[in-house]
């Protein structure tokens, strides 16, 4: 599993409320979208599956933004008593601040914004994008929670592709029954043999396929997909 960008890798601090949150930017040159990833519970900026497909989406020129949803005194109160890890409002509200940042940011404000959430990080970004519809172009679920964003699903405005792995039953069957909720575009695409962390071979490979596809095509114009 091995996806590297030759693009430099930028740390950020994200102003949120009254805390920053760590990131990382990569921003290939010339970039028209950035996508910006929300990880799952008990994960951060680090995790090396989102860290994969971030790296095949800066290779088809997307510029990428991995950031920690929570501070690291956060972490350690959430590793000892699960305090935040579904405190889904709050994490959609660090995802909008990072947003927020994003569009004000010299080189990252003129592009168009799609969310890859994974598990938890999946419902932050499905509410984030119902309450900022003007900002958010496209959004990719890897392995998602859209039950923990159900009263936002029929908000949702950005074209949505759900993907979930075909040996993760109750997943499967927590998006199936969202995708009837949307009133957007909205797809489920099942990884055959992949379970919820899609660590079989291949598994994770055919989601940044998926989710690089999909960006291209809901996020990027005909010139762009055509080069």
């Amino acid at each position: 599993m091995t996806a590297e960008s030759k693009a430099a890798v930028r740390s950020v601090k994200i102003p949120a409320g009254r805390v920053e949150l760590a990131g990382d930017l990569v921003v290939p040159a010339g970039a028209s979208a950035l996508v910006i990833f929300a990880h799952g519970s008990g994960s951060s900026r680090f995790s090396p599956r989102n860290r994969f497909v971030a790296g095949v989406l800066n290779q088809a020129g997307f510029a990428t933004l991995l950031f920690d949803l929570l501070t690291p005194a956060e972490e350690d109160l959430d590793r000892a008593s699960g305090r935040y890890r579904f405190d889904i409002p709050l994490l959609a509200a660090r995802l909008e601040a990072a947003t927020l940042w994003a569009r004000q940011e010299p080189g990252l404000a003129d592009l168009k914004f799609g969310y890859f959430g994974a598990s938890t990080g999946a419902a932050a970004a499905l509410i984030a994008a119902a309450n900022r519809p003007e900002e958010v172009g496209a959004i990719v679920s890897r392995g998602g929670r859209p039950d923990l964003a159900a009263e936002y699903l029929d908000r949702v405005r950005a074209p949505t592709l759900l993907i979930v792995g075909g040996n993760d039953p109750i997943v499967l069957e927590l998006n199936r029954q969202a995708l009837r909720r949307f009133r957007c575009e909205a797809r489920l695409e099942v990884v055959p043999g992949a379970g919820h962390l899609f660590e079989e071979p291949g598994a994770l490979e055919r989601v940044a396929e998926l989710a690089r596809d999909w960006f291209k095509t809901h996020l990027l114009g005909a010139e762009d997909r055509a080069g």
